[in-house]
């Protein structure tokens, strides 16, 4: 089954912090080789607040197996409080059936997957595929995904 038309994974390093180590946690997220699946992995460059120069690290899954891998990934990091907070906050999905999830870097770089509001993170963001492409039927495909 679809859970997910694409999902993208991104990250903001800072010029103070130690990229190799965020990208290297970046990758660990997924349960496959990107390279060997031939799954694009994107940087560029951004000039962040107070003309600082930060790197942006960007993945973005569009086939099923590939978006179906990473759900059941992040299903088993996450525990369940964790997966408990994705369903029932409805701030975390848009109008256009987008659920945004941001793990904080912080924890994460020492391997713990934890959800967080702040903006040191890795940003999650998973188009749901509910049919019709509406918020109530999307919300029903979250419970199942991380239930």
């Amino acid at each position: 089954m679809r859970f997910a038309n694409n999902i993208k994974v991104s990250v903001f390093v800072k010029p103070e912090e130690d990229e190799a180590s965020i990208k290297k946690h970046l990758l660990a997220l997924f349960p496959f080789d990107l390279e060997q699946e031939k799954i694009i992995f994107n940087r560029s460059n951004a000039t962040g607040f107070n003309q600082k120069e930060i790197v942006i690290l960007e993945v973005d899954l569009k086939k099923e197996r590939h978006t179906n891998a990473f759900l059941n990934f992040l299903k088993e990091k996450l525990n369940e409080q964790q997966k408990s907070v994705l369903v029932k906050q409805e701030n975390r999905l848009d109008d256009e059936c987008n659920l945004f999830i941001r793990l904080d870097k912080n924890k994460l770089l020492n391997n713990e997957f934890w959800i967080t509001d702040s903006g040191e993170c890795y940003h999650i963001r998973i188009s749901i595929a509910a049919f019709p492409k509406k918020k109530e039927k999307a919300r029903v495909v979250v419970e199942k995904i991380f239930s």
